[in-house]
Parts: structure tokens; sequence; C-alpha cells
């Protein structure tokens, strides 16, 4: 913690800003922080700045790079430092800045830890599978041979141009695996390379949802604020035709998150959410300090006998808390008398912190 430790010695908390990468769910970010009455820095790249730049009186400050790894070049980071910058982490910064670069390279204090990003993937040393293991959560199951899948799965790999984008695709047993990956090979949608980064879960049939929320460090409880369903690319466009019309046609349907709808969920079925989510703070407190600080979602299909199953996790803002802008989150009434975005949820934190002078526990 070594970052904001030290830099928070030579900052002003009194004229902080609350800066984002430009990107996924920073207008929520931007929004929220000027609730709680905060100034805001977006960091913007060049030719993807139209959005920011648009909605006037939302942005005080502006940082201009050519791509967004460049957040860790020198003159970037000392613009940062002198406007007393906070970061909130989103997608965008994991998959842009790079895992590496965020912990040892960007010398700007982090709202959360920023250790956990990386345990977002669901291969490799750092997957979210074995914290939900170790914290007895059920997962689908997964296949490291393909040879071994004996039911139908759900396979999921980055795509071979759009790289922030995860192509998935469903095989209804191994023969079908091997000719779906041969086709979307064909049409140049995956590569080798994303086959070696592939996961292959058991396909849980459920209805999906997204729940967002919120380790509050100086409330001391995990809260439930929102959640939200996923609208996906060409997937909506296939359920909204009849089946015989879907079965001529001769196109992968892919899986690419274009925008989000807000959601609730049956009532009786918010116990297992808080028990879930209890489960999970506690194993990520004692696995990755300092554990788990903010937002946090826990993507998970419903079965038709209520059980839960977590597919997905992320460890920062989601990319679908952008739909309770100014209407505030559902349940997050049920908390403060008022409903609040997750955006304003993270300015409040900050804001809390600042009048009890403890920024460094919720900074990394």
């Amino acid at each position: 913690m070594s970052f904001s430790q030290d830099l928070l010695k030579r900052y002003d908390v009194r004229n902080l800003h609350i800066a984002a990468i430009a990107s996924h769910s920073a207008l929520d970010v931007f929004d929220g922080a000027r609730d709680e009455l905060f100034k805001t820095l977006a960091i913007c790249e060049r030719g993807r700045e139209l959005p920011y730049v648009r909605f006037k009186g939302l942005i005080d400050e502006f940082v201009f790079v050519d791509k967004f790894s460049d957040v860790v070049r020198g003159e970037v980071l000392r613009e940062l430092k002198a406007h007393n910058s906070i970061l909130i982490p989103n997608r965008s910064f994991s998959v842009y800045v790079g895992y590496e670069s965020i912990e040892s390279r960007f010398e700007i204090p982090v709202f959360g830890n920023r250790y956990l990003l990386k345990w977002e993937e669901r291969v490799g040393s750092y997957s979210y599978y074995k914290l939900l293991d170790e914290a007895g959560i059920r997962r689908p199951k997964t296949f490291t041979n393909p040879d071994d899948i004996n039911v139908p799965v759900i396979v999921k790999m980055p795509e071979a141009l759009r790289k922030v984008e995860r192509g998935f695709f469903i095989a209804s047993d191994r023969d079908d695996y091997y000719r779906k990956v041969k086709t979307l090979i064909d049409r140049g949608i995956i590569n080798e390379v994303s086959l070696r980064e592939a996961s292959i879960e058991e396909l849980v049939i459920g209805a999906h949802f997204n729940v967002n929320y919120f380790r509050s460090v100086v409330r001391n409880d995990v809260e439930l604020v929102s959640i939200d369903r996923r609208i996906q690319s060409n997937l909506d466009g296939f359920v909204r035709i009849p089946a015989r019309e879907q079965l001529s046609l001769e196109q992968p349907v892919q899986y690419i998150e274009v925008g989000h709808e807000p959601a609730t969920i049956r009532e009786s079925l918010l116990n297992k959410l808080f028990r879930i989510a209890d489960l999970f703070t506690k194993t990520v407190d004692r696995l990755v300090p300092p554990g788990l600080i903010g937002p946090f979602t826990l993507q998970l299909m419903v079965t038709p006998d209520l059980d839960v199953v977590v597919y997905d996790v992320a460890f920062r803002i989601g990319g679908g808390t952008n739909i309770y802008m100014g209407i505030g989150s559902q349940y997050s009434k049920l908390y403060f008398g008022r409903p609040v975005s997750m955006g304003r949820r993270i300015a409040m934190e900050v804001r809390w912190c600042v009048l009890e002078g403890c920024l460094n526990k919720v900074l990394t």
C-alpha cells in the first residue's frame, strides 16, 4: 500500500479529484462524485473523448493520452498528483493498463484493493474460481481438456482481434466443441492463442443476474446495492426471432456486452445473496490483503430449484451501474432512506473517510 500511504501525506484532502479512465462506467463515477461535491478528472484517450466533453459540467479536469496505457507515464502521473487524484478502477483500467503496470507503475491512490483486479481472470495463477472454491460457493464445473467434455458447455476466451472482448460459444458435447472451434477459427473470430486462454465451463441453465455489492469500511458492512442484467449482441437479436429462422442462419452467436437493464430478484432469494457475499468477503479478506474494499459484483445464475451458481466476479465497479445514474440503485434506498447510484456510494465512502481520517483504509 506504499503508493497511497506515501502520497496521501502530501495530498490536500480538502481538494481531492475523483478520477477514472473515461470508459466503461466512468459516467456513473463522475456523476456520483459531483453529487458528493467532489471535483472530477477524466483520463481520455484521444478519439474517444466525445461523450465526456459533450456532457458539459460533469468533468472539471481532462487529461488526454494517446492510449490509456500511457496513464503510467511520468508526465501523466505528475498531472494526476497535482490534482490530488484518487482513481476509481473500472474494467477498462484493468484491460488497457494491465495488472502489472497497475500494481508496480501506477503511482496514484486507487480506491479499493488494486491487487485484487488480477483475480478477475478464469485461468492462470490468479483466478476467481479459486476464491469461490475456497469460500464454498457453487460455481460451474470446468474442463481443462476438451476431450473430457461430457455435458453442454460454454467456452469463454478473448477474441482474436478485439482482446477486450471475451468470445463465448456454446457446445452441446465434445464433438460439437471441435466443430465450432474450427468454424470460429475459419471466420477469424478466435485463434490458437485464444484457445490457450480459454475456459470451458459447464453450461448452467437459469436466470442470470449481475448482483452489485459494496463492502463498506466505514460502516463495517457488505451492502447489496443493485442488480442488473446484460444486453448482448448478437445474442439479443437471435432470441428475438423465431426458432425456425434461427436454425436457418449460418452465423455464430456472439455474446458481446452492449448494454444493461435493471432487475430485481425474488425477495426470498435475498438471504442467499447476502450469505454468499459474506462468505466471499471473508475469504478474500483472508487470502488477498487488504481484502475487499468498495464495489464488487457476483454474476450468477438462479436455477429452477432456486440454487445460486456464481459464474463471474468483478472486483470494482460494474459496467451495468450506469443505468442507475440520477434515479439511484433500487436496493440502496433501504440503507440510506434515498436511492443512490454506485458512483455516488463510492463518493460517499470517500467523503466519510476524509471526515473520519480513514482514507488510508480504503486506498491502495
